[in-house]
């Protein structure tokens, strides 16, 4: 595998999956502050482990200059973190081969996607 420059390591998958828990939870409150349907948008949330490997990857991008990756590269990126942490595995596994990696919950990030249709 082709070695990436980033950073070392940096904790254990149980305190990044704490950390991931406090963003989500986070989330889940501002959306439902804005009066959204939990209904309509917990399915499309990332699960805890999910964003801890966007966590991770953004580390990756940040150590490179904040370069967004090409597809090939954050290909890459995403099998590193599997080898890094094999407790990640499966969500790197459901994250591969989406186009759209980028905060796809993130109302903001949604809001600017449908102004660029």
């Amino acid at each position: 595998m082709e070695e990436l420059s980033g950073p070392r390591r940096r904790a254990s998958v149980e305190l990044l999956r704490a950390e991931a828990a406090d963003e989500l939870a986070a989330l889940v409150h501002e959306r439902l502050r804005a009066g959204e349907d939990p209904w309509e948008f917990m399915e499309e949330l990332p699960t805890v482990d999910e964003l801890v490997v966007f966590t991770l990857r953004a580390e990756h991008i940040e150590a490179d200059g904040g370069l967004r990756p090409t597809h090939a590269r954050n290909q890459r990126l995403l099998r590193l973190i599997a080898a890094q942490y094999p407790e990640l595995s499966r969500a790197v596994w459901r994250l591969l081969g989406h186009e759209n990696t980028h905060r796809r919950w993130d109302a903001a990030v949604r809001v600017i996607d449908a102004h660029r249709r």
